[in-house]
């Protein structure tokens, strides 16, 4: 008798980690290289630009947006 707890035993096809590791990777990738941008034009971004520490601000909405471009940039990759 079929365990429905395991996909495999269930006769439903095992789910593919590749897919996982793949968005892992270009999640990381993304993180890296936008926050490798956002340092690397920090000093030429105005005052409100540039990220405090312990500091929710625009500098931090300004490195989330470049991570996100990086990583629609990268998804468009086949």
């Amino acid at each position: 008798m079929p365990n429905p707890l395991y996909p495999e035993t269930a006769g439903m096809p095992a789910p593919k980690r590749t897919v996982f590791n793949r968005s892992f990777w270009q999640s990381l990738v993304a993180v890296l290289v936008g926050n490798a941008i956002y340092y690397g034009i920090y000093r030429y971004l105005p005052p409100r630009g540039q990220h405090q520490l312990y500091r929710i601000d625009w500098g931090m909405a300004v490195d989330f947006w470049i991570c996100v471009i990086c990583y629609f940039l990268i998804r468009m990759i086949p």
